[in-house]
């Protein structure tokens, strides 16, 4: 192949050039290696995603890469988090001697690195700022949700913009394709044009074209760092080995009155979703019982998780949990949650909607689903509340359902089975491209260096 021809194909190639810091200043010393580096490399991109398994510190290179870009640049940063995580993110920055503030709208602001939560995001002019920040950056996942269309728009001229999740969902395109327009990469109507081609006559299923999926993961890992631990990019996992997680299931037998009272002359396995509705409204008190009568000792810190409000409150006067709400003000949510993370209070119960994202309760290794429904993403974010980095004991997980909702159960398995397939095949395929990006080497690998020779049977 002749140089010409090389430098040709280099030029085709779609990547996105950084944007950021060439002089990179000094960061915590707490930071772990890898800690360090991945928010150095999101330093020199200037706009970046982290997509980092849970527990892996993203919260601290986040403040980490908003102070550094505040004492290079002079301009001020504005961190997105969900409810309560801002109050979590304030005391991480205090912990690590960032200077960070709690701030519910402008006119508070001030310079250097301001957090809020996203319900706020209406009481901010996000032009004033020099870096946004975007915790829990699935918020971007909905292709025509209010968050997603706001931050895009009113980000596209901010220099700095930094997105961090936990591994997005790996068969979400979408979700992929938002993060780019929203780093200002490519918009993701121009993703799935470059990339992807509809699946058969759906044109709500896309998938790679065959020949350009080496450069759908090139391109990725040219704005994007991807990884489940730190040995994914060649770093030791040292601190980072996860207890065991243990998930019981717990089927509930559905009283016949019940079926009656449903209009049913016997109860069916719920199919259809309005049959799973049914099905959970009428065996609420029978879940909840079951939930209060395997509740571990009062001095051990527990969690129940509903989704009806009929769960939450039953819950809650059978076993004395403090109800977390969706009509509690922001501050009293705040209280809650903060006094359940840090030992207070030993006995909480909510919903997924309300508090299943970005809380760090490792303090916590007995959770309860009573209510669960199909979203793999909600049980797997509940789960990850306490079965994260950080976590020193076993975790129990119990899935409580009626026998009706036996489908439910599988459905998340079945589910989950394909996630970690699908998000193991996606850091396959971007480890060594992210690794030599931020280290600047690839993985260390170990070598096939077979010394003993093949013996043949002796009966060929």
């Amino acid at each position: 192949m002749n140089v010409a021809y090389q430098e040709f194909l280099a030029r085709k190639a779609i990547t996105d050039p950084s944007t950021g810091l060439t002089n990179l200043p000094p960061l915590p010393d707490q930071l772990f290696p890898f800690q360090r580096d991945i928010t150095n490399w999101a330093l020199r991109r200037g706009r970046a995603a982290i997509f980092a398994g849970t527990g892996l510190g993203k919260s601290f290179m986040e403040l980490a890469w908003a102070d550094a870009v505040h004492r290079e640049t002079g301009r001020d940063i504005l961190h997105l988090a969900p409810l309560a995580v801002s109050a979590q993110m304030v005391r991480e920055a205090d912990k690590f001697g960032i200077a960070a503030r709690q701030v519910s709208s402008q006119r508070n602001v001030l310079a250097g690195v301001n957090i809020t939560n996203y319900q706020k995001i209406e009481h901010f002019d996000l032009s004033r700022f020099g870096g946004v920040i975007l915790d829990e950056s699935s918020i971007l996942k909905n292709t025509d949700g209010y968050y997603r269309t706001r931050l895009i728009a009113e980000c596209a001229k901010i220099p700095f913009r930094l997105a961090a999740t936990a591994t997005p969902a790996p068969n979400d395109f979408m979700e992929l394709g938002n993060h780019a327009e929203f780093l200002g990469v490519m918009s993701y109507t121009d993703m799935l044009a470059t990339f992807f081609v509809h699946d058969g006559g759906d044109t709500q299923k896309w998938r790679l074209k065959g020949h350009a999926e080496n450069e759908f993961w090139k391109w990725m890992a040219s704005w994007a760092v991807m990884l489940r631990k730190p040995s994914d990019l060649g770093y030791s996992d040292d601190g980072y080995i996860l207890p065991p997680l243990r998930l019981h299931q717990h089927t509930v037998h559905a009283d016949q009155q019940a079926a009656f009272d449903a209009g049913m002359l016997f109860h069916m396995p719920a199919q259809t979703l309005q049959e799973r509705i049914t099905a959970r409204r009428v065996t609420v008190e029978a879940r909840c019982r079951r939930a209060a009568e395997i509740a571990p000792p009062l001095d051990q810190s527990a969690m129940w998780w509903a989704n009806l409000n009929a769960e939450s409150e039953l819950i809650s006067k059978l076993t004395g949990a403090v109800e977390v709400r969706g009509s509690d003000t922001e501050s009293e949510k705040e209280r809650k949650i903060l006094g359940f993370c840090d030992g207070s209070i030993r006995r909480l119960v909510s919903k997924g909607s309300i508090m299943g994202f970005g809380i760090n309760a490792q303090v916590c290794h007995w959770t309860a689903l009573i209510g669960l429904n199909d979203s793999f993403e909600q049980y797997y974010q509940i789960i990850r509340r306490f079965w994260r980095f950080g976590q020193t004991s076993p975790v129990d997980g119990h899935l409580i359902a009626a026998e009706t909702e036996g489908a439910v159960v599988a459905n998340l398995q079945r589910k989950e089975a394909a996630a970690d397939r699908m998000a193991a095949a996606m850091v396959m395929h971007m480890a060594d491209l992210s690794s030599i990006a931020v280290r600047g080497q690839k993985r260390d690998t170990p070598n096939y260096n077979p010394t003993k020779p093949m013996e043949i049977p002796a009966w060929l």
